[in-house]
C-alpha cells in the first residue's frame, strides 16, 4: 500500500528528508561546474602555457565581471514579477543548468600551439559564458533556502545538507579528475613528452634519458625522473580536461533536474522582493544596507577568507605535489583525505547549533583551523620523507575546524538576510546573497590572479611545466600553499568572532519580534529532524 503523503495546513506536502536530499543534489549541481575552477590556472598555465603575468591579469578581469554580475542577476530576480509554470526560482535554475551542460567545457578548449591573442579570447569569452549560466542557476538556487521553508530549525537543516551535496560534488571531480588528466611519465625510448616545453636552464633533452640519481640509462617502461628535482616526471593531458567538463557538466544536470522536481516552494515567492513596498531596486541603497548589515558583512569576511586561501592555493598545491612530491595525480585524493573530518559533524551539527550556537560554535572551529595553519608552516622544514604526512596531519586539523562554519555557513547568511529585515525593515534575499557572492567571487578572483604572481616572483616558469621546475621552485610553492592556508584561517577568525555579531541569544531575540518560528527544542539542543 502506496504511503500517504503528509500535508501542512497551506495543503503542500510536510518538510522533510526528500527536500534535503533534493537542496542538497543542487549545490552538487552546481558544484559539478564550479569544482572545475581549481583546474582553469592548472590548465591554462600548465597546458596552455599561457604567460603567468597575461593569466593573472585575464583571470582578474573576469572574475571582477563575475563578481559585478552576481547582484545584477540577483537584482533582475528580485524585479521580476512575470508568473512562471515551475516558480520564478526554478525556472531561472533550469536556464542556468541548461547552459552548464556545455558551458563548463568552452573555458577548456585544448589549443596549446594557438597565437597568444587567441588564447586569451578563447580564456575571456569561454570563461564569461561559463560564468553567466553558473549564475543563472546559483543565485536563485542559494536564495532559495528560505523559501522551502520558514522554520529557522528547518533552514539550519537545509544549510547542512546543502553543504553536504557541496562537499560531496566538491569531492567526485577532485578525487577522480586529477588521476585522469594527470599521466605519469614513462621511458618509451624517446624525449616526445618535452616537445611542448623548454629544456629546464641547465639542462637538455638528452638529460631525460638517464636516472639523475644513479646516472643509469633508462629502459623502456622505466620512471622519468625530473633531474632537476629526482621526482616523478608526470603531465597534464589538456584534451581530457575538456570531455571531463563536459561529462561533470550532464551530471550537474541531472542533479538540477532532481532538486527541481522534488523541492517543495512553502513560502510565497513574492515575499522575496528587494523591498515590502516592491520599489525599483536600488542597487546602491542596498549595498550601503549591506555595508551597515554586520552579520552579513561577517559572514562575507570569512567566505572571502576560505577562498582566498583554499580557492587561491589550488594551483600552487597542484604544481608543489607535481614538483615536489611527484605526485600531481593523487592531489586531490589527499585534499579530500584532509576535509574527511568535516563528515564528523554532520551527525551532531543539529545539536551542537542548538546547544551552542551558529556563530560560537563556528568561532572554535576557526581556532582549529589556525592550529593546522601553524602546523603546515612545519612542512617544507622536515625531511621530504615525512614532509606529507605532517602536510596531512595539518590539513586534518584545518579541516576539522572548518567542519561546522561549512555545515551552518548559509544558514548564517540566512540569519544576515533576516537580520536586514530586523534592522532595516525590508527582505532583500536575492540582492544580500548576490551582494555577498560579489565578494566571495572577487576574493576568488583577487587571490588566484596574485598568487599566480607571487608563484613567478618565487621562480616558477610556465615555459617549463612542472616537468623541469628546480628544487628551489618546488620548495618555494610549499612555504606558499602553506602560507596561505593560515592566511585563510585568520580571515576567518576575523569575520565570525570580531564581525559577525548573531551569537545564540541575539538570534533568539530577532526571531522572536520577526515572529519567525523558534521552537524550545533549540535551547536544549534537542532539534527535531
Amino acid at each position: 500500500m502506496k504511503k500517504e503523503t503528509q500535508l501542512d495546513a497551506s495543503g503542500r506536502r510536510k518538510f522533510g528528508l526528500l527536500d534535503k536530499v533534493a537542496y542538497a543534489a543542487g549545490d552538487f549541481g552546481c558544484n559539478m561546474s564550479f569544482a572545475l575552477k581549481g583546474t582553469v590556472q592548472t590548465f591554462w598555465l600548465v597546458f596552455m602555457m599561457l604567460e603567468t603575468g597575461l593569466l593573472s591579469i585575464l583571470l582578474l578581469l573576469v572574475q571582477i565581471w563575475d563578481a559585478v554580475n552576481d547582484p545584477l542577476i540577483g537584482s533582475m530576480i528580485d524585479a521580476d514579477r512575470r508568473k512562471y509554470k515551475m516558480g520564478k526560482f526554478k525556472t531561472y535554475i533550469f536556464v542556468g543548468a541548461c547552459g552548464l551542460l556545455v558551458a563548463g567545457a568552452l573555458v577548456f578548449i585544448p589549443l596549446p600551439n594557438a597565437a597568444t591573442w587567441l588564447k586569451a579570447v578563447l580564456f575571456v569569452l569561454g570563461y564569461i559564458v561559463w560564468d553567466a549560466c553558473y549564475t543563472v542557476a546559483n543565485v536563485p538556487y542559494g536564495s532559495m533556502l528560505n523559501l522551502v521553508t520558514s522554520d529557522k530549525i528547518e533552514q539550519a537543516e537545509l544549510s547542512t545538507w546543502r553543504s553536504i551535496g557541496s562537499m560531496v560534488g566538491g569531492m567526485v571531480p577532485g578525487i577522480i579528475l586529477p588521476m585522469l588528466i594527470w599521466q605519469k611519465v614513462t621511458f618509451d625510448g624517446t624525449t616526445d613528452f618535452l616537445n611542448r616545453i623548454d629544456a629546464p636552464d641547465g639542462f637538455a633533452a638528452s638529460d631525460y634519458l638517464y636516472d639523475p640519481i644513479t646516472k643509469v640509462p633508462y629502459e623502456i617502461g622505466d620512471a622519468v625522473l625530473n633531474p632537476a628535482t629526482g621526482k616523478q616526471v608526470e603531465i597534464l593531458l589538456g584534451e581530457r580536461v575538456f570531455w571531463a567538463a563536459l561529462i561533470m557538466g550532464v551530471l550537474g544536470f541531472i542533479a538540477f533536474m532532481f532538486m527541481i522536481k522534488k523541492i517543495t516552494i512553502r513560502v510565497d515567492e513574492n515575499t522575496v522582493k528587494t523591498n515590502e513596498n516592491a520599489e525599483k531596486v536600488n542597487i546602491f541603497k542596498s549595498f550601503g544596507k549591506f555595508i551597515k548589515n554586520r552579520p552579513a558583512v561577517g559572514a562575507t569576511v570569512a567566505a572571502m577568507g576560505m577562498f582566498l586561501g583554499m580557492q587561491s592555493a589550488t594551483t600552487a598545491n597542484t604544481i608543489m605535489f607535481a614538483t615536489y612530491f611527484g605526485k600531481a595525480s593523487l592531489s586531490g585524493l589527499v585534499q579530500i583525505i584532509g576535509f574527511l573530518p568535516m563528515f564528523l559533524f554532520m551527525p551532531f551539527i543539529k545539536k551542537i547549533v542548538g546547544k551552542f550556537g551558529k556563530k560560537e560554535a563556528s568561532v572554535v572551529g576557526t581556532l582549529i583551523s589556525l592550529f593546522g595553519g601553524l602546523i603546515m608552516l612545519v612542512f617544507p622544514m622536515v625531511p621530504e620523507s615525512v614532509a606529507l604526512p605532517v602536510y596531512m596531519l595539518g590539513l586534518v586539523f584545518f579541516g576539522i575546524g572548518m567542519g561546522v562554519y561549512t555545515c551552518v555557513s548559509w544558514a548564517m547568511m540566512g540569519d544576515a538576510i533576516d537580520y536586514n529585515e530586523w534592522k532595516f525593515g525590508t527582505r532583500e534575499e536575492g540582492t544580500v546573497y548576490s551582494l555577498h557572492s560579489f565578494f566571495r567571487k572577487l576574493a576568488q578572483g583577487v587571490g588566484p590572479s596574485v598568487v599566480l604572481l607571487v608563484m613567478a616572483a618565487l621562480g616558477y616558469n610556465e615555459k617549463l611545466g612542472t616537468i623541469g621546475q628546480s628544487m628551489e621552485t618546488a620548495k618555494n610553492m610549499c612555504w606558499l600553499v602553506a602560507g596561505l592556508y593560515l592566511f585563510s584561517a585568520v580571515l576567518q577568525f576575523v569575520g565570525l568572532a570580531l564581525i559577525y555579531n548573531l551569537d545564540k541569544k541575539t538570534v533568539a531575540k530577532m526571531n522572536e519580534e520577526l515572529g519567525h518560528t523558534a521552537p524550545a527544542a533549540v535551547e536544549d539542543g534537542n532539534i527535531p529532524a
